[in-house]
């Protein structure tokens, strides 16, 4: 059975084609015992609009902009040409995506890009989410001006902005928190964490809910104090080394944030049996790491899904449509488990070589 059409519509209520197209557009001009009829008739037949068609017959572009941090981070370089790759595939649906770096963990930087943009600039925005009254300041001026504001990977602002796309960074922190468990077999261990900054909420969430596991009844786990490295390769190694050094009896790493070729260096030197380490994201570093039994397991969040749900949930904000779910699950990546193994090896989406970042300001799969 085929779904009802405008025409059947303006059929049922005894309108022309054009006036029921008026109401539904909200152009005004129309009687309204005229108008009244088209909506009951909108009501009666079950018509939903074709928000794609719609768009298509007005030829209209969404204008987004994505704000991602830069630096040492393997995953927001994953994350970009992601983006990349994403938006040039749905050329179709004119998407306009520009991409601009901004400072990681940075939440004053960020705020001051977003105090550039005015009203009518763009249909939403995306950013990395970090707890500041800057930032959250930035957001709510966005919002009164009628541009919208996406978290991605670390929420924030969450009373101003219009959603959150991501893992469940507790729940990633408590899946990390079960590993180590489960590596030391109710064996007394010291774990050291290691995070970017306890104002990135994903980090926060992560140490605590790895705490809630390995600080519950009956582990016999002893958590050291963990230490920030703000995401930097030159500050983990200088933090890190320091403690390996100090505390010969660390027998378990979660690394919560970025920084880690620092990591995998240190590791690389180390004589005697190494801490069993955790990672996020699967990266070239963190799947070569793997493949050379230099870490044990990676806790993924899957930046393909991410992205693409991102771009859904932007799209029906902008077309004042309830967003899809942007709930994501993350992956648990061993060495045995790496996508693409026996078959190149080579982490989908990231070719063979290093990764580059999308120049600052760059527009992926601009509309034509």
């Amino acid at each position: 059975m085929r779904s009802p059409t405008l025409h059947d519509v303006a059929r049922s209520a005894g309108v022309s084609y054009s006036t029921a197209d008026r109401v539904l557009n909200g152009r005004g001009g129309v009687a309204e015992k005229s108008a009244l009829r088209v909506r009951h008739a909108i009501e009666a037949l079950g018509y939903v609009r074709d928000i794609h068609a719609a768009n298509l017959s007005r030829r209209r572009s969404y204008r987004f902009r994505f704000f991602l941090p830069r630096g040492d981070h393997g995953f927001f370089s994953v994350l970009r040409e992601t983006l990349e790759r994403e938006a040039g595939a749905r050329a179709a649906e004119r998407l306009d995506v520009t991409c601009r770096d901004v400072p990681a963990l940075d939440a004053k930087a960020l705020a001051e890009e977003l105090s550039r943009i005015e009203a009518g600039d763009c249909d939403c925005a995306a950013v990395v989410g970090a707890d500041s009254p800057y930032l959250t300041a930035a957001i709510a001026r966005l919002r009164s001006i009628g541009v919208p504001v996406v978290t991605l990977v670390s929420d924030t602002a969450d009373e101003v902005r219009s959603l959150y796309v991501g893992i469940n960074n507790r729940m990633a922190g408590r899946t990390a928190g079960r590993l180590m468990r489960m590596a030391h077999r109710a064996r007394a261990g010291r774990i050291l964490i290691v995070l970017g900054s306890l104002s990135a909420r994903d980090h926060r969430d992560r140490l605590e809910g790895a705490r809630e596991i390995m600080q519950a009844p009956g582990s016999k786990l002893d958590l050291l104090p963990p230490i920030e490295v703000r995401d930097r390769p030159e500050t983990m190694r200088e933090r890190l080394g320091e403690a390996l050094r100090q505390d010969s009896g660390i027998t378990g790493l979660y690394s919560i944030g970025a920084g880690n070729r620092a990591l995998v260096g240190l590791f690389e030197g180390l004589e005697g049996p190494r801490p069993f380490a955790v990672l996020h994201e699967l990266t070239p570093l963190s799947r070569a790491a793997l493949e050379g039994d230099l870490i044990d397991a990676v806790i993924d969040q899957k930046p393909a899904e991410e992205i693409a749900r991102a771009l859904d949930a932007m799209r029906a904000i902008a077309d004042g449509r309830p967003p899809p779910p942007t709930d994501i699950v993350p992956t648990i990546y061993l060495k045995d488990n790496l996508p693409g193994a026996g078959r190149g090896g080579n982490l989908p989406g990231t070719g063979r070589g290093a990764i580059c970042p999308a120049p600052a300001g760059r527009r992926l799969g601009q509309a034509t």
